[in-house]
């Protein structure tokens, strides 16, 4: 195994180098740059555009340089010096707009994560075993119902219901009171109940889909042999189910670890801006909208180094879960 892991990680390097080189390039295909995106606005402001000054912010921000240039300059200060750079719109470091949006993706996606996992086991295991039935039928039912409405739209009926019928607004994470306000014991009990609508609404479409996943895989595994020979030693029937095709139908759960920890990171974009939300998935749609190299970059390399990192992990995972996978 330790071999099969230190294979795994050597093998990352040049992924990861691949991925960086595509992701800046990639950034760089619009056409202009992030001095072009802000004269075309101070235009439509009606301001007078400089062009000395606009050559002047070229220079500065390292955009007269070669395409070529400009990536080993941001990677190799990145690799040795853990500098992201500046973003050009906001004019802060990268790496505090990035960490003060984190640590509230991360606490939102992970609420999200285990509200999905919590809610779809069960109801899958339930639909597997009593096929047909009038709770078969309903979870069903609900799982097409998740899939077909769009996080976005659900979040906009939640908000319709929660101010028509109790006056009450359920954007953002924070009352306006606790907004700025020092952590506290009723600030992180505000963040509680402001995070009941959106993990709701991230979690919906994730629990439908493993609803439905868990369902099928569990289908495929009862009427095995391995379970019929297991049911003829007399293990007790729901005791035999949990510890045999349970446990090989968990699959689709643990592989989903590979996208689910870049999904921490980057959270529902569009889902956030309907809710205010202040995570990094508009920050990342702001610095793409305006071209702003080092920080859409930095964010796009990271949720990259968090995909290659949650597949590893889930290879691990099902390689202990499943013992007819092995590392050759």
């Amino acid at each position: 195994m330790l071999a099969y892991i230190v294979k795994r990680v050597l093998y990352m390097i040049p992924t990861l180098i691949a991925i960086s080189i595509v992701a800046f390039l990639l950034i760089q295909l619009p056409p202009g740059d992030f001095v072009t995106t802000l004269a075309a606005e101070m235009s439509q402001q009606g301001d007078t555009v400089d062009p000395t000054t606009l050559r002047m912010l070229r220079e500065q921000y390292g955009l007269d340089e070669p395409i070529w240039t400009q990536y080993w300059l941001w990677i190799s200060n990145i690799v040795l010096e853990g500098d992201f750079g500046r973003s050009f719109d906001w004019d802060v470091p990268v790496s505090d707009l990035i960490w003060n949006r984190l640590g509230l993706t991360l606490v939102l996606s992970l609420c999200a994560l285990i509200f999905t996992w919590v809610i779809s086991l069960p109801i899958g295991i339930y639909s597997a075993v009593r096929k047909y039935s009038v709770g078969d039928y309903v979870a069903s039912f609900l799982a097409f119902v998740g899939l077909a409405v769009p996080n976005f739209l659900l979040a906009l009926i939640l908000m319709y219901l929660a101010y028509k019928f109790f006056g009450i607004s359920v954007d953002g994470l924070f009352s306006a009171e606790y907004e700025d306000a020092p952590w506290s014991g009723g600030k992180v009990l505000d963040l509680a109940q402001h995070l009941i609508v959106p993990v709701i609404v991230l979690g919906t479409s994730g629990t439908a889909a493993l609803v439905r996943i868990m369902r099928a895989n569990l289908l495929d595994e009862l009427y095995k042999p391995y379970v019929t020979t297991a049911r003829a030693k007399g293990l007790s029937e729901w005791r035999l189910i949990l510890r045999y095709p349970v446990r090989a139908a968990l699959n689709p759960f643990v592989s989903t670890i590979g996208w689910a920890l870049p999904e921490l990171v980057s959270g529902a974009t569009v889902t956030a801006i309907v809710l205010n939300l202040p995570t990094t998935g508009p920050l990342l749609l702001r610095a793409l909208i305006a071209q702003d190299v080092f920080l859409a970059g930095a964010m796009i390399l990271m949720l990259s180094v968090l995909t290659v990192i949650g597949t590893l992990i889930s290879d691990l995972l099902l390689a202990w879960l499943d013992p007819r996978i092995r590392y050759k």
